[in-house]
């Protein structure tokens, strides 16, 4: 039987012919190939700054060491997410106030999000979980009236847009995932995105060691602490074919949901999360929400159909218990729902209507 997995990567021949390029070149570190795919990224996104790094979890602490935030300090995450959300607030040694989120779009609840500021909250980091886009009219207004910095974790959300505009260039910053499960992926990897320069020169000298600007090694400066998070040239390759061609692999990917969302129509015993008002996704994932989830995984393996959860209720986790540096803001009914109900379909670049209907078909039968 042949399976259907959850996701493959984009890997043709143009994409093997640009990594062979680069490792004939002998330039396999960071260099122009990454500084491409760069490029490429502000001109989709239409953000001022990209930079590319090791990955969205260490986007994500780049962003909070760049603006300054650290002990003494809150930061405001959503419970249902995934570890890396939240565990780079304790990495840059900020406290976590963890909210519950909205059970029908799994995003952050904007009212558990403004009942847990205090005068400390120095900095929210909402996800746009699986390709939903964030409200940002919502998000802004709780901006200008309390003052936090927003960091986007949009590590599922390249192509998504709020108000017909992409999803990073709202936030302070943004940081997206270049995992094997993204549609646009280097194997790891993640992409930091801004239109503030003083943030976007900081995040570059730090990545680089804490180098300044300068016209050759004879005139390195060491400006401050830094490190490694560079994306080398190999796995920059991958992306660079990739992102020439995102319009068709995003596109693809909304064709799929709309197939899924017609072969799903009616049926009671399945619910489709709501997208947001005025938001566009990108499906970075497929998610259904249904009764017996766990059970219903197991089934559809036996038919070689591979399908996930969605992600986690941290609360959950020890890790992310109630301490010193971690705060428990109300309660987290949502973020149980999800975690209990959400599940996520096989979609690909080259799957077929046939592989939709057999996926649907063995779906409704063990439902």
């Amino acid at each position: 039987m042949k399976k259907i997995p959850l996701i493959k990567p984009y890997i043709t021949q143009e994409v093997k012919d640009k990594v062979c390029e680069v490792l004939d070149s002998g330039y396999l570190t960071e260099g122009p190939v990454t500084r491409e795919f760069e490029s490429l990224f502000i001109q989709y996104i239409k953000c001022r700054y990209a930079l590319a790094v090791t990955s969205c979890t260490t986007g994500l602490e780049m962003a909070l060491r760049a603006l300054n935030i650290g002990p003494g300090d809150e930061v405001i995450v959503p419970d249902y997410t995934y570890p890396a959300t939240i565990a780079v607030v304790a990495i840059v040694g900020a406290s976590i106030v963890m909210v519950d989120v909205d059970p029908d779009t799994m995003l952050i609840n904007y009212n558990a999000l403004e009942k847990a500021i205090t005068d400390k909250t120095k900095a929210i980091i909402p996800v746009s979980i699986f390709g939903n886009p964030l409200d940002y009219d919502k998000l802004n207004q709780l901006k200008e009236k309390h003052g936090f910095y927003i960091i986007e974790d949009a590590a599922c959300s390249i192509g998504a847009e709020f108000k017909n505009t992409k999803v990073g260039c709202q936030a302070d910053i943004s940081v997206f995932s270049l995992h094997p499960r993204k549609f646009i992926t280097t194997g790891e990897g993640g992409v930091i995105t801004t239109d503030d320069q003083t943030l976007a020169d900081w995040m570059l000298s730090y990545k680089h060691f804490g180098m300044g600007v300068n016209d050759s090694r004879l005139t390195t400066q060491f400006d401050r602490i830094g490190t490694n998070y560079k994306l080398s040239n190999i796995q920059a390759a991958l992306g660079v074919v990739q992102m020439q061609q995102i319009d068709y692999l995003l596109n693809r990917r909304r064709e799929l949901a709309q197939n899924y969302t017609r072969l799903l129509k009616d049926n009671k015993n399945i619910k489709i999360p709501a997208t947001t008002p005025r938001g566009r996704h990108s499906y970075q994932s497929f998610c259904i929400f249904i009764e017996n989830r766990d059970t219903v995984i197991e089934n559809m393996r036996e038919y070689n159909i591979e399908t996930q959860i969605g992600t986690y209720a941290l609360h959950k986790h020890k890790a992310y218990f109630p301490g010193p540096l971690c705060r428990h803001a109300g309660e987290f009914s949502g973020s149980l729902y999800a975690f209990d109900h959400c599940l996520t379909l096989p979609m690909y670049h080259d799957m077929t209507m046939d592989e939709q209907e057999f996926v649907i078909t063995k779906l409704l039968e063990i439902l």
